[in-house]
């Protein structure tokens, strides 16, 4: 998928705001990219690889770490079928997004398994996107809608 990419850091922008990359604070630095990121409509080679490199999600109304604030829990887990984490191949990180916006980027380890957890305000509503990176296969892009 085509997409705005930093040349300095790899962050991938979907809305388009391409002043100041807001993970390494870089400014001017977007180029736009044919290949910027994978789609769940995409189909590998191998017949296997996208199910263990798109994102899934759950999402839990009432979040545990925060209750009294009250939140949402929006749970991504890389792969229907679990994305290895071994030091030659794992997700180095995942990108969150709301609406378009960058809301929160964790970056991973091999010793990590390839999921992450963010917890939003609750009353959030909207489309909440998520690109990950796997250091062998690139970036692959999911969303889900909060009602």
């Amino acid at each position: 998928m085509k997409g705005l990419v930093c040349k300095v850091c790899g962050y991938v922008a979907l809305d388009e705001n391409r002043s100041e990359c807001p993970i390494c604070h870089a400014k001017n630095t977007f180029e736009e990219q044919e290949d910027a990121y994978k789609t769940p409509d995409f189909k590998a080679v191998s017949g296997e690889t996208e199910k263990k490199h798109i994102p899934t999600f759950a999402i839990v109304n009432e979040g545990s770490l925060t209750p009294s604030n009250g939140c949402i829990d929006i749970h991504v887990r890389i792969g229907e079928i679990i994305h290895p984490a071994l030091p030659e191949h794992h997700i180095t990180e995942i990108t969150f997004y709301l609406d378009n916006k960058f809301i929160a980027n964790v970056y991973l380890t091999a010793e990590i398994n390839p999921a992450a957890v963010i917890h939003l305000k609750s009353g959030t509503k909207g489309k909440i996107q998520v690109i990950e990176n796997c250091n062998v296969h690139g970036k692959w892009f999911n969303k889900v809608e909060i009602k």
